[in-house]
């Protein structure tokens, strides 16, 4: 059975109990500052978790696009990558544990219907409980019914406890995982289960999350009202498990980029030859939904991603400017399952060569710099140099280096870099305060005014909005002189002023389109949509703009409204951060 086959087998099985499929989110988050990129199916769903009706109702399935590169380091073993796709089904205060884990297994093991897995390499893992929530016994006696008992074991919240943060919903799961080996483990003790998990024998293929509890400044206040099933399912280990590969690498989801990375190159190193095709394939899909290489932000995490492939490239022994006959291989493979890719083909291409030519520059100026001496760490900090490059470099000079060093500043580093960075991984619920909340509105109310002021042929190109402040890019073909930013900080505080109804409306994608509602350039949305107006009593309408939320109800509870800057974002696209004061 193909990946193509799986993803449409899951989708197919959900519909068939009711379900509908929605299309995937782009990586890049629409107006949600918490992370990067989209890591978990669940983040582009978030207004709908936290109680919004969904336009297409209670039930819903999709394959989702992620990226995660907490764990990049691990990259080349047989599980971890940095892009993935996550099958989900959801349960907005519809069905709970009882269908969810059944059609769990169902999936998994049903030979017409599902996947035909094999029910005796099954193991699974449910919430021990702790002082927040009992042990979930519940989960435990559904999945009795079918499988036995010995493979079934409680673990603790580290593993099985799904929370937002200090505040939201939370709430036990039930994990499970697939025994990969050739010979079978069969029945095994829980020390023997996590063991295999440690060595990769057992790998996990499903979760199942209960958004039961409400947290509330870090303790478990109760149960909540209307209770959510988030499930999802890794496209890349389910593939390995249904094909019988030890490895996600030798599925027909990497198999033909890693042939193509073998015949580029003069040496073999299997890991290196992994890693390129893991950060290749994810840039790929990156670029392809609008994120170029720059230094800051999820640009820095593309610009990261290429630069360790060009390193690990030239490892292989590949030729100046090969990297893009990877980049080809990897167009065809996912051309038809994501049209963005091929629609952005040259682009992809483009970024690809300008990058790798850039970080070959950066090396040649590294090289200079350890000639004169300076330090492994700042060659890293200050030029992409890789320490692995310092140490091939100074055994052939004949130089010591202090690794101990190196490795204890770059700890140091690491540290910082998480705790200023902790907010962009958290992903999903957090990103709805008071604050956020009156600048979404804004947002919509900047956009109208661009439009207004500026040029009614105005799109939004991107957006990103915190608790301190909006940034909108949109396309426009000069830099707005300082009496059109006057003119439209005006505009929109006159519209905050005259307390403007907030009111969301739900229809069909094509009636929308019709009545001139705003889009984001470039997004994909489902047959039924969401759109907020901004409207007087009478009706009369300043913005109407399709968006999940969430808003204020009137426009007088925004506060004045402040530009702060006006600057290019890149060829032919302007940004505008803004604050409420």
């Amino acid at each position: 059975m193909t990946s193509n086959e799986i993803r449409q087998k899951f989708l197919k099985f959900f519909e068939n109990r009711g379900h509908k499929v929605i299309p995937s989110a782009s990586l890049v988050p629409e107006n949600d500052p918490s992370v990067l990129f989209n890591t978990a199916g669940m983040q582009p769903l978030v207004p709908y978790l936290m109680g919004q009706k969904h336009p297409l109702g209670d039930r819903l399935v999709n394959v989702q696009k992620c990226v995660r590169t907490q764990d990049i380091d691990e990259v080349g073993d047989n599980t971890h990558d940095t892009f993935f796709e996550m099958m989900g089904n959801w349960s907005l205060g519809d069905y709970f544990k009882e269908e969810a884990i059944t059609w769990s297994y169902e999936f998994l093991t049903n030979k017409e219907e599902g996947l035909g897995l094999d029910p005796k390499r099954l193991y699974v893992t449910v919430f021990e409980g702790n002082e927040d929530a009992p042990r979930d016994t519940e989960a435990y006696d559904i999945w009795k019914k079918f499988i036995p008992e010995n493979h079934i074991y409680f673990m603790s919240a580290k593993s099985n406890w799904w929370s937002v943060g200090e505040n939201g919903p939370c709430g036990p799961d039930t994990e499970m995982f697939y025994d990969i080996t050739e010979e079978g483990l069969g029945d095994l003790t829980i020390e023997e289960y996590k063991k295999a998990d440690d060595e990769q024998k057992v790998v996990e293929i499903w979760n199942d999350v209960f958004m039961q509890y409400e947290k509330k400044d870090g303790k478990v206040i109760g149960k909540l009202t209307k209770q959510n099933v988030d499930t999802g399912s890794g496209l890349e280990r389910v593939v390995m498990a249904v094909q019988g590969k030890s490895n996600i690498f030798e599925t027909d989801l990497f198999s033909d980029i890693i042939s193509k990375i073998n015949s580029l190159s003069s040496s073999f190193d299997e890991k290196a030859s992994r890693i390129v095709a893991d950060h290749m394939r994810t840039s790929v899909l990156i670029i392809a939904d609008g994120a170029l290489p720059s230094n800051t932000g999820r640009g820095y995490i593309l610009r990261r991603l290429l630069r360790r492939a060009v390193r690990f490239a030239d490892k292989l022994g590949f030729k100046n400017g090969s990297l893009v006959e990877v980049v080809e291989v990897i167009i065809n493979k996912y051309k038809d399952v994501y049209p963005e890719i091929i629609k952005n083909a040259d682009k992809i291409k483009s970024e690809v060569n300008g990058e790798e030519s850039k970080f070959r520059l950066t090396l040649e100026k590294g090289l200079k710099e350890f000639d004169k001496g300076v330090s492994p760490f700042d060659l890293y900090q200050s030029y992409g140099f890789p320490i692995e490059l310092t140490l091939e470099l100074a055994k052939e000079k004949g130089i010591e280096v202090d690794v101990d060093s190196f490795n204890k500043k770059m700890e140091e580093h690491q540290k910082l870099s998480q705790t200023s960075s902790a907010g962009m991984f958290k992903g999903g619920l957090a990103g709805h305060s008071e604050k956020t909340v009156k600048l979404h509105t804004a947002h919509h109310l900047l956009l109208a005014g661009l439009q207004t002021i500026v040029d009614p042929s105005i799109k939004q190109r991107g957006s990103n909005i915190t608790e301190e402040r909006l940034r909108i890019d949109f396309i426009c073909d000069h830099k707005l002189t300082d009496e059109e930013k006057t003119k439209v900080e005006n505009w929109v505080n006159d519209r905050i002023k005259e307390n403007l109804k907030v009111v969301r409306r739900e229809m069909p994608l094509v009636e929308a389109e019709k009545i001139g509602a705003q889009m984001e350039f470039g997004a994909k949305y489902p047959d039924v949509v969401s759109v907020y107006f901004v409207e007087d009593n009478n009706g009369n309408i300043v913005s109407k703009e399709f968006c999940g939320g969430p808003h204020v109800e009137n426009t007088g509870e925004l506060g004045h409204f402040k530009i702060q800057k006006e600057e290019a974002s890149s060829a032919g696209i302007r940004r505008i951060k803004a604050v409420l004061e």
